[in-house]
């Protein structure tokens, strides 16, 4: 965990966010709300492994942009050997199945539509994708995630950036220098 928290970024390191960039673990089991599994159990696997779910460690970390009050967040899961290239390789295998799942989160029940996206050359292996959930023409527009995920090494990081009526993407200079951050944390 300390690992994790000394790639992530600090304080005045990313200019287009609001300080503070506060670095957060995950609650301990049972402390938060939970939710039951997706209708789609191929979407489920989806969810878990950009969440960062069945790792040895993870932080999280949410960006306020100056330009959008949505936001965004990444996520650094760090795993034990080659178990990443398998949730990597479960995540890819969970894309080409999951296009459209029901769910309940903290506002109540959704449908979700999962989109590809051009897959980036970011570390090892990287895929795009976006979630959009309808929210009706009174909200402004849909919901509309971008994930990118990224595996380098023994570690996948995600990163998300929500919008709504808009189709916003995180900043590609972020997630390099991020990934670089993790690359460099794992050589001998």
């Amino acid at each position: 965990m300390a690992q994790l928290k000394s790639v992530a970024f600090k304080e005045g390191e990313v200019p287009q966010a609001r300080e503070p960039l506060a670095v957060q673990e995950p609650l301990p089991e049972g402390s938060g709300r939970s939710f039951p599994p997706v209708s789609v159990p191929a979407c489920q696997t989806l969810i878990d492994v950009r969440n960062g779910e069945a790792s040895f460690a993870r932080v999280f970390q949410h960006f306020n942009w100056k330009e959008n009050i949505m936001g965004g967040g990444s996520t650094l899961a760090s795993y034990e050997d080659g178990q990443a290239e398998q949730r990597f390789a479960e995540l890819k295998r969970s894309l080409d199945t999951c296009r459209r799942y029901e769910g309940e989160g903290y506002v109540g029940p959704f449908e979700a539509t999962v989109t590809t996206q051009a897959s980036p050359e970011y570390g090892d292996e990287a895929v795009t994708f976006r979630e959009i959930v309808p929210m009706g023409p009174e909200s402004g527009g849909d919901r509309n995630e971008q994930f990118v995920v990224v595996r380098t090494g023994n570690t996948i990081a995600t990163f998300s950036e929500l919008s709504i009526g808009k189709d916003l993407f995180f900043p590609p200079e972020v997630i390099t220098r991020q990934v670089e951050r993790l690359r460099n944390a794992q050589r001998p």
